[in-house]
């Protein structure tokens, strides 16, 4: 692919997403009619689905859990078995999500956010104009806590998105009946957790320079304490950090932005997720000690599962964002030594990007994947040399970052997070 292109595909990006920025979350477009929705929304489940359910030892009335990964573009229907614990019952491939890795933090960015999530009966829409769909609870405390902005991020059919977890109507209309079917039977609400990809070592591992990397190791903390117990996370929020499975020791609730009061834990769990995020924090060492490099992951614009590649779907959002696929970005650490070969790929890189007069990575450390592409020239803005976040909170770590492929992808449109 030459520079030029790469250079039209990053302008032609950036002026969709200030296009974008106009959006509110999923914008419908308008409803279905209420007799169409109704008839929808109550479709009973498929002998399929009710031949799955009792193979895992589980009814549609048993209650559900939902878990999803950007990366992998994968959505997950876990349901309650007699013993109280969670089993996988089907995973679905995501036919598209928009954005980037990272948290949603204000409207318009066309970010899934990422967290934990509440989903209750009032948040079903059974006449949507995308199918069905149902809203997943954003912003949550946490959000609140930073000040995140924006809402109506849906789960919902068409497989087209704009800050929402699209499905094909087929998948939507099985995922809403499991749902349906779980409130109907008393299940007051659904956990939802989304999470930027599989909480593996190999993935932390690889993201450990992303400036969002404090703020995914809370969420892992979160999805170790799933792994170990298969039951709903108690979710609280203080001093603007995320905290599981535990309560103030003098009663009442959390507050988002206070400082975290004493707490009372359940010994017995906290020792089996320390366990478990040991031996995961050992591999993780073991993997960086190993060679594996830290990318950071660019996307012009989100993606979907491969499942769907030549499906040749008519609905699909921006399907040349697709095409283009994702671009992973070697990151070295400030004052670590740069191997030859990043060195020589940076050298390139630099060469080329003079040619186009696109800006790189400074020797300070200015990260392209913290920049912002112009609109009018296509040009990419240098990160604040001191990368601080705009919470106030821990400066990230600056970085180097050389492409590990030939082309850049679009910036992110994420911020860096801190605990």
């Amino acid at each position: 692919m030459t520079f030029s292109l790469i250079f039209r595909r990053i302008g032609l990006a950036a002026v969709l997403a200030s296009s974008a920025a106009l959006l509110a979350g999923c914008d419908e477009g308008g409803v279905s009619s209420g007799m169409e929705g109704s008839v929808r929304a109550s479709h009973p489940l498929s002998p399929d689905m009710l031949a799955l359910m009792e193979k895992k030892g589980v009814t549609k009335e048993s209650p559900v859990l939902i878990r999803t990964y950007k990366k992998e573009a994968e959505f997950e229907i876990w349901k309650m078995k007699a013993d109280g614990q969670y089993t996988l019952l089907r995973t679905y491939p995501m036919c598209r999500w928009s954005g980037q890795l990272g948290p949603k933090v204000k409207e318009g960015d066309r970010q899934l956010p990422e967290g934990f999530y509440k989903i209750t009966p009032g948040q079903m829409n059974p006449n949507s104009a995308y199918y069905l769909s149902f809203n997943v609870g954003y912003p949550n405390a946490y959000d609140r806590a930073w000040n995140r902005t924006g809402g109506s991020i849906m789960v919902h059919g068409a497989c087209s998105s704009a800050g929402c977890f699209s499905m094909t109507d087929k998948q939507i209309d099985e995922i809403y009946a499991v749902a349906r079917d779980g409130f109907a039977s008393g299940q007051q609400a659904i956990q939802m957790q989304s999470y930027p990809f599989h909480m593996t070592p190999e993935n932390m591992a690889k993201y450990r320079e992303d400036p969002n990397i404090a703020f995914w190791k809370q969420l892992k903390e979160g999805s170790d304490h799933f792994e170990v117990t298969k039951q709903d996370v108690q979710v609280g929020v203080c001093a603007r950090h995320y905290v599981f499975n535990a309560v103030p020791a003098s009663g009442g609730h959390f507050d988002p932005v206070a400082a975290c009061p004493a707490m009372k834990h359940d010994g017995g769990i906290d020792a089996d997720v320390a366990a478990k995020a040991g031996k995961d924090d050992a591999k993780v060492a073991e993997l960086v000690a190993g060679g594996l490099a830290a990318v950071r992951t660019l996307y012009s614009d989100g993606g979907q599962n491969p499942e769907f590649a030549k499906a040749n779907l008519e609905d699909v959002s921006r399907p040349e964002a697709i095409a283009a696929g994702p671009t992973d970005w070697l990151v070295e650490p400030k004052g670590k030594k740069v191997s030859p070969v990043v060195k020589v790929a940076a050298a390139r890189t630099a060469k080329s990007t003079m040619a186009s007069k696109v800006k790189t990575p400074d020797a300070k450390g200015g990260d392209l994947a913290e920049g912002d592409a112009d609109s009018k020239t296509g040009s990419v803005k240098k990160a604040d040399p001191k990368g601080a976040s705009d919470h106030g909170a821990t400066p990230r770590p600056q970085a180097m970052a050389t492409p590990a492929k030939a082309a850049p992808a679009q910036v992110a449109a994420g911020e860096a997070i801190r605990p």
